[in-house]
């Protein structure tokens, strides 16, 4: 695929735009179909955390647990299947949707432009993907063990429909994934002047404060060892975008 030429009207770039947007849609519609033909293995996936033989409850000592999902619509069941399978679709081709935009605008890009370009984009993809695998194995699970479990009252049974499972997943999925751009962003604040690694330093406590506080919102357990296990990451990310900060600076 070569780039469309750089001297088109504004009415032939709307039918490039057209044409990609096409190759888009099909592309993720052809992958949300292989998924959906994968039931099985795509609902063990998904399925997973709410098992409590899931790896990462041995790994934190966590007891035993039962947590019973139900279905309560007729149609309910059918469209969280075409939903989880969407997001699946859109997700495996991913990589072709991003290399089908940057087609798009990389004719309007100057040569190192368009160098610094991949690379932040290829960053921040790799960020998100990592930042959803965080999530789904460490605090997903640590919060469905905590929620579905938690009882007001013996005499009270949790009911969780597939519904809001899967809901709150590919929610968390995708707030953790947008977390996890922290180091993409600071690097390119750094570049453009408006963040230095002096002031992300000399706030680094106030940052952990913050951090600590809002895993604690985001995974309400009161089990320590799963606040630090999701609040390291963070952390982490903290630290290494003070690292990019200060490579950027030189």
């Amino acid at each position: 695929m070569t780039p469309p030429p750089q001297n088109l009207s504004f009415w032939d770039h709307l039918d490039v735009l057209r044409g990609d947007l096409i190759r888009i849609i099909v592309a993720a519609f052809v992958m949300a179909a292989v998924a959906f033909g994968l039931k099985d293995f795509l609902f063990d996936v998904v399925l997973a955390p709410s098992r409590d033989d899931f790896f990462v409850y041995r790994w934190v000592g966590a007891e035993q647990f039962n947590i019973h999902l139900i279905n309560t619509g007729l149609t309910e069941q059918m469209m969280i299947h075409l939903k989880v399978s969407l997001m699946a679709g859109i997700l495996f081709a991913s990589p072709y949707i991003l290399y089908v935009l940057f087609h798009f605008i990389s004719p309007a890009l100057y040569e190192n432009e368009r160098r610094y370009s991949v690379r932040i984009a290829v960053a921040a993809y790799g960020m998100f993907l990592v930042g959803m695998a965080v999530c789904y194995v460490f605090l997903f699970p640590l919060t469905v063990r905590f929620l579905g479990t938690y009882q007001v009252s013996t005499e009270v049974d949790n009911m969780l429909t597939i519904s809001s499972y899967v809901d709150t997943l590919l929610a968390m999925l995708l707030v953790f994934g947008i977390v996890f751009e922290i180091p993409v962003i600071s690097w390119l604040l750094a570049r453009l002047g408006l963040l230095k690694a002096e002031w992300m330093s000399r706030y680094r406590r106030h940052a952990i404060v913050v951090i600590l506080t809002a895993t604690a919102i985001i995974t309400p357990t009161t089990d320590v060892l799963s606040l630090i296990i999701v609040s390291l990451p963070i952390w982490l990310l903290y630290e290494g975008s003070i690292l990019l900060v200060k490579i950027s600076e030189k």
